[in-house]
């Protein structure tokens, strides 16, 4: 009976060693595999983490770029706005320079007068100009009626315009005008002065792409 009873007590022991090797194996299983998710969590977090941080970093560096281009694009625009204005001073320096060249400025307005008239489908016509301008026009009326297209007749106005030089030349009803006075016709060349101002003093445009890219 004692040693069936330690045969049993043996077995039981045995029996109890296996169950904790077991119990053993599987919770390093379950601590192995916990570790293992968590790494693997962690590195997805990384992953995301890094991720958000680049995508942050590169719409950072994306504004950045953009504020650049519009500072620099402002930049341009007041250099060309500059140099738009520096021509238009230069061309009132030679406008105001030609005016007192009297018989070679007569001869420009009474070519203005006639183009106008020209233009304009009415026969009476009027002509408005600064007060300089007014005088020598009066002096010389007689030639620039002889200028005139035939059927057309003009007469000079009696108030004066504030312009540089040239002449405003309007139908007698106000309805139709040339403006070919000198601030008139700069309005109308500004684009083509900006368009010669690009065109060869700054070749390449004022693109900011290229000033960025690569």
């Amino acid at each position: 009976m004692v040693t069936q009873a330690h045969e049993l007590e043996e077995a039981i022991l045995a029996r109890a060693e296996r169950l904790a090797n077991e119990y053993r194996e599987r919770a390093n299983r379950a601590r192995d595999q916990i570790l293992r998710d968590a790494a693997d969590k962690l590195r997805l977090r990384e992953q995301r983490e890094e991720a958000i941080a680049k995508a942050l970093g590169e719409r950072t560096y994306r504004q950045q770029v953009q504020a650049e281009e519009l500072k620099l694009q402002s930049h341009l625009d007041r250099v060309r706005w500059n140099l738009v204005r520096d021509v238009e001073h230069r061309l009132a320096e030679r406008m105001r320079a030609h005016c007192e060249d009297e018989p070679a400025y007569l001869k420009t307005l009474t070519g203005f007068i006639a183009t106008a008239a020209e233009t304009i489908e009415h026969p009476s016509l009027s002509v408005s100009a600064n007060a300089r301008d007014a005088k020598l026009l009066h002096a010389h009326w007689s030639d620039v009626g002889a200028a005139l297209p035939a059927h057309k007749q003009a007469t000079l106005a009696e108030t004066p315009i504030d312009a540089v030089a040239g002449v405003l030349v309007t139908s007698d009803d106000g309805r139709i005008r040339v403006d070919n006075t000198f601030e008139g016709r700069m309005a109308r060349l500004r684009l083509r002065i900006q368009q010669a101002i690009l065109e060869r003093l700054v070749p390449n445009g004022f693109e900011t792409g290229s000033v960025f890219s690569g």
